[in-house]
């Protein structure tokens, strides 16, 4: 499985808790969107994460 910023996306827009933990990694890591982004894929999905099936679902429909 591969980051793909278009699927973190939506999966981000779809649950309200990503959301707000992609703000909160922005502010208190001191990061760009892309780069919040990118961590929050590896702390939520990557590596059986909890919403990793959820994204994998979103990456077949592309």
């Amino acid at each position: 499985m591969k980051y793909n910023k278009t699927v973190m996306t939506k999966l981000i827009n779809q649950h309200r808790e990503l959301h707000d933990e992609l703000k909160k990694i922005k502010v208190e890591m001191g990061l760009e969107k892309n780069l919040a982004i990118k961590a929050l894929y590896h702390s939520a999905v990557a590596d059986n994460g909890p919403f990793m099936l959820e994204y994998q679902e979103l990456e077949r429909r592309q």
